[in-house]
């Protein structure tokens, strides 16, 4: 007997103008490839897409009652939607037009008569860039469930990765580095101890001091975890490797694995090593009860210009009440259900 398995949905759009003829020309070029649903108005795709948010509009804006660009705009004030691509087909050609349609949040604008060809090129590029969000933002997830995994390992509740991330951008945007770039930081942070995953847990979960033998396997997880990430084109996925290896290099060389100095430790495995050490500071641990603010604050003062960066200990330090706000919202006895999307 033959097994079947599952075929992979259509994607669906969303059609949307006044005219049958119109509607029955898009039905023509669209339907042998996708899954179409229907809409006569404006208040009629608002009302099919609250019922279930389709995968792409194609969008008339010459309406009766609400125009096209009002119908995108609405789109694009719901969180829920504001990221589904809307593609303006319409008979008005005028620039002036097609500027007010990209303003409204059009990801692209076709003018009638349609071109059948350039209609399915157009909605096959728009489709494909929706996936490779949603594969960016799958990647994003697996990367923030790997680095809780690690914190689990070692004994840890997983907030000390949510806590020390926030650090991390915290010192990024004060710092001066682009949204774009303390983002990206903030999504690979949690990664920074994925190597400790191949340490024996005899030794990680070892609740006295390590002994010479052990300690030399425990520096071994820094060259872990960037195998465990391994190369990989993706900036993210870079980013987080070299916080992986690099986070307990000190900025005066004495650190580990490689003994790096300065600013040929990379920035943000610098910043990484001031958020994650004060947050493992001022943690409890199961060798160590936590430490109080001031003293944490003390050791950073002290250790800037050895263990750390001094820009990255004064950005903090000039922050600490946000910081604080930060160790608030997520402390340990909290319970998160989405702690990342914070």
């Amino acid at each position: 007997m033959e097994t079947r398995f599952p075929t992979t949905p259509q994607p669906e759009l969303l059609l949307v103008d006044d005219e049958v003829t119109n509607l029955q020309l898009l039905r023509q070029i669209l339907a042998p490839h996708y899954h179409l649903r229907f809409a006569r108005n404006g208040t009629e795709a608002l009302q099919r897409v609250a019922e279930s948010v389709p995968d792409l509009v194609v969008l008339d804006v010459m309406m009766p009652e609400m125009n096209g660009f009002e119908v995108a705009r609405r789109i694009r004030s719901n969180p829920e939607t504001r990221h589904l691509p809307i593609l303006f087909c319409t008979a008005l050609g005028d620039p002036i037009h097609e500027t007010e349609g990209f303003t409204a949040g059009g990801v692209d604008y076709l003018t009638k008569p349609i071109s059948p060809p350039v209609l399915l090129a157009r909605v096959r590029t728009h489709l494909s860039l929706v996936a490779r969000d949603e594969l960016e933002r799958t990647r994003l997830a697996i990367i923030q469930r790997l680095g809780r995994a690690a914190e689990y390992k070692d004994n840890e509740t997983g907030r000390h990765v949510i806590r020390m991330s926030h650090f991390s951008r915290l010192i990024a945007e004060a710092l001066g580095a682009p949204r774009e770039w303390s983002e990206q930081l903030f999504a690979a942070a949690p990664m920074h101890d994925i190597g400790k995953i191949g340490i024996p847990d005899h030794i990680l979960l070892k609740p006295g001091k390590l002994d010479a033998d052990e300690w030399r396997v425990m520096r071994t997880h820094p060259e872990i975890g960037a195998a465990i990430i391994g190369e990989d084109p993706s900036s993210l996925l870079q980013m987080a490797r070299r916080i992986a290896l690099e986070h307990h290099e000190k900025w005066d060389g004495s650190g580990y694995p490689y003994g790096k100095q300065g600013e040929t430790i990379s920035i943000e495995a610098r910043i990484v090593a001031v958020a994650d050490v004060f947050d493992a500071l001022t943690s409890a641990r199961p060798y160590k009860p936590a430490w109080s603010i001031d003293r944490a604050v003390a050791l950073l003062r002290e250790e800037s210009g050895r263990h750390f960066w001094p820009e990255a200990v004064t950005a903090f330090l000039d922050n600490l009440d946000a910081a604080q706000e930060i160790q608030n919202q997520w402390r340990d006895e909290v319970d998160v259900e989405n702690p990342m999307e914070a």
